[in-house]
């Protein structure tokens, strides 16, 4: 993991590299030579943030309580096409 520190301008200039670096480890923004942002990749964020969720919350629907009731699939047989 490496760190890479970018001034305020330079990252507004070219926030492509700024991203393309956030892939590899944090990128330190500095204003005046003082850090005062950080930009993470997503998979740093939700690894240090400890967010983590079921596969259950993931499909939850908003709005709670939803009925479905799907119509029973029936499948036929039927014999392999010899050729």
């Amino acid at each position: 993991m490496s760190n890479t520190t970018l001034s305020s301008r330079a990252f507004n200039q070219d926030t492509g590299r700024a991203k393309r670096a956030a892939a590899a480890g944090p990128v330190f923004i500095t204003d005046r030579g003082t850090p005062r942002h950080v930009l993470l990749s997503i998979e740093d964020y939700r690894r240090l943030a400890g967010v983590r969720r079921s596969i259950a919350d993931a499909l939850a629907l908003p709005d709670g309580d939803m009925e479905f009731d799907p119509p029973r699939a029936t499948v036929g047989l039927r014999r392999a096409d010899t050729a």
